[in-house]
């Protein structure tokens, strides 16, 4: 990734948070590494160089500034724009796969070679996957340590360490302390020390402004029972994750939230952390860069009233793209309200129940998994008889590992590997891409929703010309078909919109 010297610095000299995420301050004298917005003194031009990722600093033997904190920043947003083999890498680096599968295993998922996989990575982004991946090892450690009061011990192998002694060195190399030092410190910034064993609240950053209204209602006409609860501008909800499941609280409501939203898990498993605030991450599209976004959607004149009334939109994600596929595909042809039915009833018949000390009084029950789907679905699945197939097709399909539904993803790939299954469409396909993959530029021009928001807005509502007129909004067609959604006027029926 070729970065602009001399825009970066001016950056920093402005000390613009705009840009925090989307490259790192490396100030030579010092040995230490920042966000772009660090409120110390500006160092000198010849004695910083700017570098695309943590990992690529760490490398280079610099550590994090305690003060600015680089790593509790939104992510680049290039990682959903790219899509090329090292955005996938790093979207699979941050769910942890590294940490559970090894470099083999990231090279298996991405369909490379190591060799090739290190070569690419380092040229691109300043760093093989291993020095990419314990960067977020550190990042992790570093939550655990500071909101947490499990012991360094458990700490180091939830974090995804070898050793204990790995652990503290890792720590001490790019925080410059030892790990009890981060944990003290962490307690007088609030004033007490980790929270409760058992919950973990974190704050996950986000580049503002940011419309946590929209996010709210798209979860809350979807939202299934036993599975996800929305109250008073807070989401619940539960997850899969790779050692265990969770729940989570997300504070999405309007007050103040200073450039983060508040987030309270429960892990059954304290190595999840990583991979759950990963996937949070992407529910929210919360690494989504909106000025950018604005300013191209915002152009059009007849788009930009919708803008200007909703800015900062995002496009809803998803904690587990078997599950949202599933239901996708129950949404196919029906309302959005049918197609929660459809999908309440499977999970009330197939889910599984969580213990209450994870649930908390609120949602207690997981979707099934695929290959419960698999094999008890045509028990259960109600309506069409071929949709009835598609659902069972696409669950054995997951289950047998010849569909695999994650970030890392080639959106191309995963496009022409859906609509070769029966029964799933190109619409499912580019929806599935959208929401799985934040594939930012997906128009979805089929859909009767966003037509006729399209209508409502004074464009053109035709497949022809609003796949014509779309061309000037790239490459943000998929914020733009969520404009076209929320203008969509109220109708008793809204089709393939799910």
């Amino acid at each position: 990734m070729l970065l602009d010297q001399e825009r970066c610095y001016r950056a920093v000299a402005s000390r613009d948070a705009r840009f925090d995420g989307h490259f790192i301050t490396a100030v030579r004298t010092t040995g230490i590494y920042c966000r772009p917005s660090c409120p110390a003194v500006t160092p000198k031009r010849a004695n910083v160089e700017f570098l695309p990722t943590a990992g690529a600093a760490q490398q280079r033997g610099y550590r994090a500034c305690r003060r600015c904190q680089p790593d509790a920043v939104p992510g680049s947003p290039d990682w959903d724009l790219r899509a090329d083999l090292a955005a996938r890498a790093m979207r699979l680096i941050s769910d942890g796969v590294v940490e559970r599968d090894g470099v083999p295993g990231l090279a298996t998922r991405l369909g490379y070679s190591e060799r090739h996989l290190n070569r690419v990575l380092t040229a691109e982004l300043g760093a093989g996957p291993l020095a990419l991946a314990r960067a977020h090892r550190a990042h992790t450690a570093r939550l655990l340590i500071e909101t947490t009061p499990l012991g360094m011990a458990d700490i180091a192998f939830a974090a995804g360490f070898a050793s204990v002694r790995q652990f503290n060195d890792t720590v001490r190399e790019v925080y410059g302390v030892a790990p009890t030092t981060l944990r003290t410190e962490a307690g007088r910034r609030r004033g007490a020390g980790p929270g409760a064993a058992g919950t973990l609240v974190l704050r996950l950053p986000y580049r503002p402004p940011f419309d946590a209204d929209g996010l709210l209602a798209f979860f809350a006409a979807r939202a299934l029972a036993g599975v996800e609860s929305i109250e008073a501008g807070t989401y619940r909800r539960t997850l899969r994750l790779p050692h265990g499941p969770a729940t989570v609280v997300l504070d999405l409501t309007p007050a103040p939230r200073n450039g983060h939203v508040v987030a309270t898990l429960r892990l059954a498993d304290p190595r999840d952390l990583g991979p759950a605030v990963a996937r949070l991450r992407r529910l929210l599209d919360l690494d989504a860069d909106p000025l950018a976004v604005d300013a191209v959607l915002g152009a059009d004149p007849d788009l930009a009233p919708a803008v200007a009334a909703v800015p900062g939109i995002r496009l809803p994600g998803t904690v587990d793209g078997a599950e949202t596929a599933f239901r996708a595909v129950l949404g196919q042809q029906v309302s959005v309200a049918a197609a929660r039915t459809a999908a309440s009833r499977l999970a009330a018949a197939l889910g599984e129940r969580l213990p209450p000390a994870l649930a908390a009084d609120g949602p207690d029950l997981l979707f099934p998994t695929a290959a419960t789907i698999a094999a008890r679905g045509a028990e259960v699945l109600t309506g069409p008889q071929r949709r009835i197939a598609t659902v069972l097709g696409l669950a054995a399909a997951v289950a047998d590992g010849t569909l695999v539904l994650d970030p890392g993803r080639d959106a191309a790939d995963l496009r022409s590997t859906l609509t070769a299954l029966p029964g799933v469409g190109p619409w499912t396909a580019g929806y599935l891409a959208m929401r799985l993959l934040g594939d930012p530029d997906e128009l979805l021009a089929t859909d009767l929703g966003v037509r006729r928001g399209a209508a409502a807005l004074g464009l053109p509502s035709d497949l022809a010309g609003l796949t014509a007129r779309a061309t000037g909004w790239a490459p943000w067609r998929s914020y733009a078909a969520t404009h076209l959604w929320r203008a969509m006027p109220a109708a008793p029926t809204n089709r393939r919109k799910t």
